[in-house]
C-alpha cells in the first residue's frame, strides 16, 4: 500500500482558480498548500491564449502574461506547484476522517492526506465524437485548445482551409488563430440563428476578414480519407451543401471536467454538471470545496481567479473549525435560463461571520440564458441583503432546511427589445427574475 503523506490543502489543478486560490491559502499562512497540475506548465488555458482581455482594464494583459503573473503569486506566497501530476481517486483516513487523493505523477504514484481540498480542474470541449458528428476519421479535426496549443505552444501547422464551427466569442478566437496560423477561414457555421457574440465582432469578421457567417447550420458529415477533404453541411431549409477544407475547429461546447469530482461522488448540479455548490462554495463532502470553471462551462478567467479567491476564504474558515454546511435547498432553474451557480441556499452562509478574520461576502450567482432577452438586469438570489430598492423578497428558509425542499428561479415578466444571450452576474438592486416557488416537496 502506497505511503499517505500529510498536507494541510490540496488545490487540483493550477489554472487561474486553482492558482488564485494557492496564492490566497499560503499568504494566509493556511499551512503547506499544494497544487496539482497534469500539464506541463501552470497557467491554464490563458497559457495558449496570445490575445488580450485579461486582466484589468486598467492593466490589460495577454494571456500568457496573466497566467505567468499567477503563477508566480502563487509561487512567491510560498505554494508548491507540481506539473505532471494527476489525481486519480479519493479515499478518506480511516483514523481522522480526511480525504485522501490517490495521485500519479514523475516520481510514481503517491497517496496524499488534505484537511481540505480545492478542486479547479477547470472545463474541457466536447471533441467530435461526443458531439455524435458522423463520417471518416481524418487528420485536421481539433478543438480550439488542441487548435490553440498545436499553433501558440509548439508551432505546428495546422492546414491551408478551415471551417469553424460555433459562432461565440471563442469560435471567433479560433478563427483569429487560424489567420494567425497562415491558414483561409472558409466560413463560421452555427445552428442559431444568429452569431453569439459581439455584433461588433461578427461585423468586424464578415465585412472586414470577409469570414461567411452560416447561419442555422449544422455540421452532418466529416470528408476524407487520411486528411479532411471537406464538411458536409445541412441548411435550415433541408438543403446540403458540401464546404471544401483540410481542417476543422469544433468550438464553444464546454462542459465541466468533473470526472474526479463524480469518482468522490459529490452531488452533481443537473444544470451546470459541475458539483452543487453553497454560496460559500462547500461542495457535498466534508472538506471539498470547488471553483472556476468546474462550477460553469466557461467563464472568463478573471471571473474563475475571484471564485477560487473566494474558495480560498471559505477553506480558512473551515480549518479554523467552522462547521461544515447543512445540505442546503437546491436552486433550479426555468427556461429561457440554463443554470445558476451556487445553485444551493443555506440560511447562515448567505450573511457572512463578520467577526471572523476569514469571513467574505458570498460569491455573486452567475447564471446563463439560452436565447435573446431585453437589456440585461442585475437580479437578487433569495435572502441577499440589499440597500437599493427591495425587490420582493423570498420566504423565510429555516435554519436546517427540510432535504426536500428547493427553490425555482423564474421569469418575473415581460420583456421588450432585443439584447444577446450569455451570463450575468446576480446582484441587489433592479429585478428581472423572481423565486417563483420555495417550497418542500
Amino acid at each position: 500500500m502506497t505511503a499517505v503523506r500529510q498536507v494541510d490543502v490540496l488545490v487540483v489543478g493550477a489554472g487561474p482558480a486553482g492558482l488564485a486560490a494557492a496564492a490566497r491559502l499560503a499568504t494566509a499562512g493556511a499551512g503547506r498548500v499544494e497544487v496539482l497540475e497534469r500539464e506541463t506548465r501552470p497557467g491554464g488555458v490563458p497559457r495558449h491564449c496570445p490575445h488580450g482581455g485579461f486582466g484589468t482594464w486598467t492593466r490589460p494583459l495577454t494571456g500568457p502574461r496573466y497566467a505567468h503573473l499567477l503563477t508566480t503569486a502563487a509561487e512567491r506566497a510560498g505554494a508548491v506547484i507540481r506539473t505532471r501530476t494527476t489525481a486519480l481517486d479519493w479515499e478518506v483516513a480511516a483514523t481522522s476522517g480526511t480525504n485522501v487523493l490517490l495521485t500519479v505523477g514523475p516520481e510514481g504514484p503517491e497517496a496524499l492526506a488534505a484537511r481540505a481540498v480545492v478542486l479547479a480542474t477547470g472545463a474541457r470541449e466536447r471533441p467530435r465524437a461526443a458531439r455524435l458528428v458522423p463520417g471518416t476519421r481524418p487528420a485536421g479535426v481539433y478543438t480550439t485548445g488542441e487548435l490553440q496549443q498545436a499553433v501558440h505552444l509548439f508551432g505546428q501547422r495546422i492546414g491551408t482551409r478551415a471551417v469553424v464551427v460555433g459562432a461565440r466569442d471563442v469560435s471567433y478566437a479560433a478563427a483569429r488563430t487560424v489567420r494567425t496560423a497562415g491558414a483561409e477561414v472558409v466560413a463560421l457555421v452555427t445552428e442559431h440563428p444568429r452569431a453569439r457574440t459581439s455584433p461588433a465582432r461578427a461585423r468586424s469578421a464578415r465585412l472586414v476578414q470577409g469570414v461567411p457567417l452560416l447561419t442555422d447550420t449544422t455540421v452532418t458529415e466529416l470528408l476524407g480519407h487520411g486528411r479532411l477533404s471537406g464538411v458536409r453541411v445541412r441548411h435550415r431549409d433541408g438543403r446540403t451543401t458540401v464546404l471544401p477544407c483540410d481542417t476543422v475547429v469544433f468550438t464553444g461546447d464546454f462542459v465541466p471536467d468533473h470526472e474526479l469530482a463524480r469518482r468522490g461522488a459529490l452531488d452533481l448540479d443537473p444544470g451546470t454538471r459541475g458539483p452543487a455548490v453553497h454560496t460559500a462554495l462547500h461542495t457535498s463532502r466534508p472538506g471539498v470545496f470547488a471553483a472556476g470553471n468546474l462550477l460553469h462551462a466557461v467563464e472568463p478567467a478573471g471571473t474563475a481567479a475571484r471564485e477560487g479567491a473566494r474558495a480560498a476564504a471559505a477553506v480558512l474558515r473551515h480549518l479554523a473549525g467552522a462547521p461544515w454546511p447543512h445540505p442546503g435547498i437546491p436552486v433550479t432553474v426555468e427556461a429561457p435560463l440554463r443554470w445558476i451557480t451556487p445553485n444551493l441556499l443555506t440560511p447562515n452562509l448567505l450573511t457572512p461571520d463578520r467577526s471572523h478574520p476569514a469571513a467574505a461576502p458570498p460569491p455573486p450567482h452567475l447564471l446563463r440564458i439560452d436565447a435573446p432577452l431585453a437589456p440585461p438586469r442585475p437580479v437578487r438570489p433569495p435572502g441577499r441583503p440589499s440597500a437599493a430598492p427591495r425587490p420582493p423578497r423570498g420566504p423565510h428558509h429555516p435554519a436546517a432546511p427540510h432535504p426536500d425542499a428547493r427553490c425555482v428561479l423564474a421569469r418575473a415578466g415581460g420583456s421588450r427589445g432585443r439584447g444577446g444571450a450569455g451570463e450575468r452576474g446576480l446582484s441587489p438592486g433592479r429585478c428581472q427574475w423572481r423565486v417563483r416557488q420555495c417550497d418542500r416537496d
